[in-house]
């Protein structure tokens, strides 16, 4: 009997290293996207999309029907706004959105069967929360990639109008800023409509393709607006001014709006909080007189 539990405890010890080692060899890797320019742009995906992404190819038969193509196109486009083409396809998020409710299903399960039906609740609202988990985390991905792009747009404008008023053509101009630059969001979209030009695509659909991509509206209205100053020879320069004015005025009424609702926001911490601790420290020496005379 002492024998086995030593087998036992060793096989276990075992397959406990065996899945730290796993779990470490994916926590280490760094993954990458290919620019258009054929430079490597480190990105992240989370440790749990690289613990799983192994077996998402055994759900490609399934998720090949017909019925399935709108979630993977819908992701696919999600994938390429937030910056992760080519590192992950939409098929394979759509496996992975699959695959991480069922672990969770599955671990929470072994976890909690001790406590048996009591635990039910707790394991459906665990699943349910792995299910929304890898959408969420795509949105959130979007958001913060659209937003380093609304960000930097009035500066790179600036930088383009500067450039194109100065003589330059504007691809000269894109090509000078994404040179100058550091790579962020916006420097790898011109960057790959500036490649998509060279390989012979026209300015327009270069433009659309990159309004398709980001889908902001911003790069919108911008594109619309480079599109429209082609077909009818008006200057860019005078566009690339107008719209950099724009996008500056719109960032400071959203300011000027958080800064309106601001103090709406603070009233529930300072009820929550800071009036109850200010009542204590006004209070708090009296009360414990009181309690004194009584005790």
């Amino acid at each position: 009997m002492n024998a086995l539990y030593w087998i036992s405890l060793t096989l276990w010890a075992l397959c406990a290293a065996g899945i730290a080692w796993y779990v470490l060899g994916y926590a280490t890797q760094i993954t990458y996207v290919t620019l258009a320019d054929g430079r490597r742009q480190a990105r992240a995906l989370p440790l749990l999309f690289r613990l799983l992404l192994p077996l998402a190819p055994n759900l490609d038969p399934l998720l090949r029907k017909p019925a399935f193509a709108p979630a993977s196109q819908a992701a696919a486009w999600q994938l390429t706004a937030a910056g992760y083409e080519g590192l992950l396809s939409g098929r394979e998020f759509v496996a992975l959105k699959m695959l991480t409710p069922l672990l969770a299903a599955l671990l929470l399960a072994l976890l909690f069967i001790p406590l048996g039906a009591e635990a039910f609740p707790i394991w459906l609202i665990g699943t349910l929360l792995a299910w929304m988990w890898p959408l969420h985390w795509l949105r959130a991905a979007r958001a913060r990639r659209a937003k380093t792009i609304v960000r930097a747009l009035p500066f790179v404008l600036d930088l383009l109008t500067l450039s194109v008023e100065a003589g330059m053509d504007f691809m000269g101009a894109v090509q000078r800023n994404c040179e100058r630059r550091a790579m962020d969001p916006l420097n790898e979209e011109l960057l790959r409509m500036q490649r998509e030009i060279q390989i012979g695509t026209t300015r327009k659909v270069a433009l659309r393709n990159l309004s398709d991509r980001v889908r902001i509206p911003q790069i919108r209205t911008l594109c619309s607006a480079l599109i429209q100053a082609d077909e009818l020879g008006v200057s860019i320069g005078a566009i690339l001014r107008i719209q950099a004015d724009q996008i500056r005025q719109e960032r400071f009424e959203r300011a000027e709006k958080l800064a309106h609702e601001a103090p709406t926001k603070m009233l529930f911490p300072l009820l929550l909080f800071i009036f109850p601790a200010t009542i204590i420290v006004l209070l708090g020496p009296v009360l414990a007189n009181v309690l004194r005379d009584f005790l």
